[in-house]
């Protein structure tokens, strides 16, 4: 920490905006979960004020369980409210409440949101921004400084467009969307609540050419970006346009940083998209599909709904929904890891056959 600062804990008040407090019951209600008031003591009069992790958190903050692996952290908190698993609703301290859920890391998240909320834009542009006449910019979005937007563009209420990020001509934002600085915009439309986090590209070309006899020809890619609704996009990711076809990332899916989406693929909603995965050109995933860090799929593949794509997986044909592969070429969990168990002994054989015969020479 800088010198003269006194602040420790999560949500430096210097970033995050803080809201609160809050009674246990308003608390419970925002969690979606059952309370539990403590075996001994009350909970505070005056609310709880924030949140913290266990072994940090003090008689006014919120704190949660979500792994077993940090049981022995809960018994010793001195937390006044801990969001459980109803497992470990006999594990929490005497003078604690509890918020006894299902789903604990969710409730956890209602809460943290209801403490440190979103930071509305403020309404106005910046002197320094260069907007096209014929741009619509609604008067309560926020457009930060050295943005460019272009001609015939469309930024929709409580936007907040952050430094010299770029929205290039007609591009449309629908409300509420956040767009991080040095983004830049292109042949592409956005829903509601859309983020992108800062130096991602959206709507460049896709990577599209033919072989002709003195070289190659570039393909003009005449397709759009259309992200929907809740779509989150992480720092650094590109989404090229659409060929002929839009490129399209439903309903509520996340894209990590460092993530590439070719030209006229599509993503069903709430997919997950994992750092430094790659999606070829023409490749659909269904709804809810996984894929983990560093993944590449081919083009013109079809991924089912809910399937999971390992780590630096290779896929290179259809998966069928459901299905979890891993490796490459991609193929079932279970016959991976069979078929690494017999390379293991076969290596294990032939170093034991090498040692006999090196000894026998």
């Amino acid at each position: 920490m800088a010198e003269g600062t006194t602040f420790s804990g999560p949500a430096d008040p210097r970033f995050f905006t803080r809201a609160g407090p809050f009674d246990a019951a308003t608390l419970a209600e925002t969690a979606g979960a059952e309370l539990v008031l403590p075996k001994a003591g009350a909970v505070p009069e005056e609310g709880f004020v924030g949140i913290a992790p266990l072994q940090a958190a003090g008689p006014r903050d919120v704190s949660f369980l979500d792994n077993r692996r940090y049981a022995p952290l809960l018994e010793q908190t001195k937390a006044g409210l801990v969001i459980v698993a109803p497992a470990f609703a006999d594990k929490v301290p005497a003078g604690c409440a509890a918020l006894v859920t299902a789903a604990p890391y969710l409730a956890w998240s209602r809460i943290a949101r209801l403490f440190h909320p979103r930071v509305p834009a403020r309404a106005g542009v910046h002197p320094s921004a260069c907007i096209d006449p014929t741009a619509s910019i609604d008067p309560t979005a926020e457009i930060g400084p050295f943005v460019v937007v272009g001609a015939k563009a469309e930024i929709g209420p409580g936007c907040i467009i952050g430094s010299h990020a770029v929205v290039g001509d007609g591009v449309q934002l629908a409300q509420d969307c956040r767009i991080g600085s040095h983004v830049t915009l292109s042949h592409a439309v956005l829903g509601e609540r859309v983020i992108i986090l800062p130096g991602s590209r959206i709507g460049q070309d896709g990577f599209g050419f033919a072989v002709g006899p003195q070289g190659f020809e570039t393909v003009p890619q005449l397709g759009r970006v259309v992200l929907e609704n809740d779509v989150e996009i992480g720092a650094n990711s590109t989404i090229d346009r659409g060929s002929v076809n839009d490129t399209v990332i439903g309903a509520g899916s996340r894209l990590d940083n460092l993530v590439q989406i070719g030209h006229n693929a599509r993503l069903g909603r709430c997919c997950i998209v994992v750092s430094q995965a790659g999606i070829s050109g023409s490749t659909v995933l269904e709804d809810y599909v996984t894929i983990a860090a560093q993944a590449g799929l081919i083009g013109h593949i079809r991924i089912g709904a809910k399937a999971r794509i390992g780590a630096q997986c290779g896929v290179m044909s259809d998966i069928e929904g459901g299905a979890d592969v891993i490796g490459s070429p991609a193929m079932p969990f279970r016959e991976f890891f069979r078929n690494v168990a017999v390379l293991r002994k076969l290596a294990k054989k032939a170093s034991g056959s090498a040692k006999n015969g090196s000894d026998k020479g």
